[in-house]
């Protein structure tokens, strides 16, 4: 790597970057770096951050090209400081470049990038090497560029400039005015020639310091190549000029937060600033025919079900799948019971494999389903085109459907974009139900679906009826019981048993955890829950292997050290319990969104240990949520000799906006408040 010194001018000491920030205009050229740069400290509306972008700028324009049309021409520059050794992460890039093997490749034509250190008053760069920069295969459509920001130390100011070319023009990109840092400058710029009409999303605030659009004079030259099915017997090429109103939309945003995860979000990406776009049509001039590009879903299934990459795979024949099919149905009759046996077939002898986990490269297969079947593994599309494809060589009415997972966002319901969704399960249609299988997660059963599919709208592929059905978090009831007893003997020793019916996506994750680790790794993680003052024992499970079932564990235990002391603080609600507050934040600026809704009960009911009598009991407590929308009930009462209490937590809903945040924060400061109650055992004389 070459380090190239520079010298601080007088010019650039007098740069001052927040005098820029006042302006709605800055001039941000690649390496110009000043000593201002490395002088900014954590910004004062977003303190505690790793790191600080000084400026992100991206624009995208167009150019005429040697082939009749358009490229889409898009550069980006950022100026970025690290603040500390945690924000390292962000030198690792990444440059996504699309193909579809039919129209070209988006092509990567510029990259430059160098690091800048403070050293003894002198800037040192160290420039990114072109042996550097890696090339990946994400999937059969996207390729990435990859590289890692040479000598990152804390302190350390890098920019970045790159700019890529694709014939993809229906692909304007997106551009995002906040993220997962803090930005100083975040501009977008953009010029659209009269010939393209695009459909504009705005998402976040719409709070910019320039927000605007003109009308300005651009010529493009575009060649028409020659031989080209039109004109027959030409060879050669024509030079056309295109000129008209071009469209110039300018975007700036200053001093924009970070948005930070906290608990029960979807993503984040949902609730940034930002700007996207989708091509609703084309038109060479007012007079010539339109070229639509906003389909509807009967277009978009036909399309998809033509991919090879996807309907392909379960539209042909796949007669090499007849003679296990014949044996997996051998005891199946009805419609239902082919559906179970299929189901149950695929989840239980197939492995599903991903690089990039679930939520990525899940929508398209990269292999044949004849290759997957060999294999006994494969993607997520993979997996549930198989149980499609084999679903219906059994003459069971099934179709893919696709939708769109917690961590990828929410699909606009508006028009069908592809980019949208990213994961493929099977909707297979009985009589008049429709029941949504997922063979891909092995401990599913059969109408369950993982918690993060339950994020909008999802739609089923065909062609006729493209049919779309809501998946919606308050559709999904998690219920849960845990039943407690505790007794006395005469001595005074105290032993229990516990009952914990789970609810089902708490089974499913209690299934894959000891399938993961074992029931020995399981019963110690109980263990160490409970401390060194409850012993558990003869751990036993209902329905492990029954997933279309609650998962229940039954255990004993023996209270050790409660029969000396003179006073014994026991606390009632043993083991689970809302012990602190997943809302610790004081503010927040977007929703709350639990993945289900929330129905737990806890009973227990103990003997009052023997030379003992209650001198503290907590009090009973009955709140509302929102009148309607949640409870939380804490009834105890006690005897002579033995006591009883039941805590009730439940809440009706799964989505809580903004303005009810404070409100939900209360609500379960209480609940952690009065769940950490003790009982107060003193000793009779």
């Amino acid at each position: 790597m070459r380090n190239k010194k520079i010298l601080l001018s007088a010019f650039a000491l007098s740069v001052c970057l927040f005098s820029l920030r006042a302006q709605n205009k800055v001039n941000y050229k690649f390496g110009l770096v000043s000593a201002a740069d490395f002088k900014l400290e954590t910004v004062k509306f977003d303190s505690g951050a790793n790191v600080l972008i000084i400026a992100d700028i991206g624009k995208t324009s167009f150019e005429g090209n040697d082939n009749g049309h358009f490229t889409l021409v898009f550069t980006r520059f950022m100026r970025v400081k690290i603040m500390n050794k945690n924000g390292f992460e962000i030198g690792n890039q990444e440059i996504q470049l699309y193909h579809n093997g039919e129209g070209g490749f988006e092509k990567l034509s510029s990259l430059k990038a160098s690091t800048f250190n403070l050293e003894n008053g002198i800037i040192q760069e160290t420039k990114l090497e072109v042996k550097s920069i890696f090339t990946e295969k994400y999937n059969n459509n996207i390729d990435i560029k990859k590289f890692s920001l040479p000598a990152l130390k804390e302190g350390a100011v890098f920019d970045l400039e790159y700019t890529t070319r694709s014939p993809y023009t229906y692909m304007l990109k997106p551009w995002s005015f906040q993220g997962d840092y803090p930005r100083l400058w975040s501009e977008y710029e953009m010029i659209i020639p009269p010939t393209f009409h695009y459909v504009m999303k705005m998402q976040g605030d719409e709070n910019f310091a320039v927000n605007t659009t003109k009308v300005i004079q651009v010529t493009y030259s575009i060649r028409q190549p020659g031989n080209n099915g039109y004109s027959p017997g030409k060879t050669e090429s024509d030079l056309y000029s295109l000129s008209g109103n071009s469209l110039n939309k300018h975007w700036v945003k200053r001093n924009v937060p970070a948005l930070h995860k906290e608990a029960f979000t979807t993503t984040l990406a949902n609730y940034y600033s930002r700007v996207s776009f989708q091509l609703n049509y084309f038109q060479w001039s007012n007079e010539s025919e339109k070229q639509e590009f906003m389909s509807d879903w009967k277009a978009t299934s036909k399309s998809l079900l033509e991919r090879d990459d996807f309907g392909v795979a379960i539209t042909r024949e796949n007669s090499w799948m007849s003679d296990e099919l014949n044996g997996v149905l051998k005891d199946a009759h009805s419609e239902d019971e082919k559906t179970y046996s299929i189901f149950n077939y695929i989840r239980d002898n197939f492995n599903t494999i991903s690089k990039y986990g679930y939520s990525k490269n899940s929508l398209f297969t990269n292999n044949t389903l004849k290759q997957v079947f060999k294999n006994k593994e494969g993607n997520v599309a993979e997996i549930n085109l198989l149980l499609t494809a084999m679903l219906q060589k059994a003459g069971i009415k099934a179709d893919p459907m696709i939708l769109s997972t917690r961590d990828h966002g929410i699909a606009n319901a508006g028009y069908p974009l592809i980019e949208d969704y990213n994961y493929v399960i099977c909707a297979v249609t009985i009589g008049d139900k429709i029941i949504t299988l997922d063979a891909s997660q092995p401990f599913n059963g059969l109408g369950q679906l993982p918690s993060y599919c339950y994020n909008g709208w999802g739609h089923i592929i065909n062609e006729a009826n493209p049919t779309p059905i809501l998946f919606s978090a308050d559709s999904v009831h998690e219920t849960s019981l845990k039943n407690v007893f505790i007794f006395a003997d005469e001595k005074g020793k105290l032993t229990g048993s516990c009952k914990n019916i789970l609810g089902k996506i708490e089974s499913n994750s209690t299934r894959r955890e000891i399938s993961n680790n074992s029931e020995k790794v399981f019963e110690q993680n109980i263990q160490k829950a409970y401390g060194s003052d409850i012993v558990i024992e003869n751990v036993r499970y209902d329905s492990l292997k029954k997933y279309d079932f609650p998962l229940t564990i039954n255990y004993d235990f023996e209270l050790k050290n409660m029969g000396s002391a003179d006073i014994i603080y026991f606390e009632p609600i043993m083991g689970d319990g809302y012990k602190t507050n997943p809302f610790a934040s004081m503010d927040r600026n977007y929703p709350v969104e639990i993945p289900y809704q929330i129905d737990e009960m806890y009973t227990l009911n103990m003997d009052i240990p023997v030379g003992y009598k209650v001198d503290e009991l907590p009090k009973s407590a009955r709140v509302a949520y929102n009148d309607k929308e949640g409870m939380f009930e804490y009834l105890i009462q006690s005897g002579a000799e033995n006591l009883q209490l039941r805590v009730h937590f439940k809440l009706n809903k799964a989505f809580f906006p903004v303005e009810e945040y404070n409100t939900l924060r209360d609500f379960f400061a209480f609940v952690v408040k009065k769940e950490g109650e003790k009982i107060v055992f003193q000793k009779i004389k």
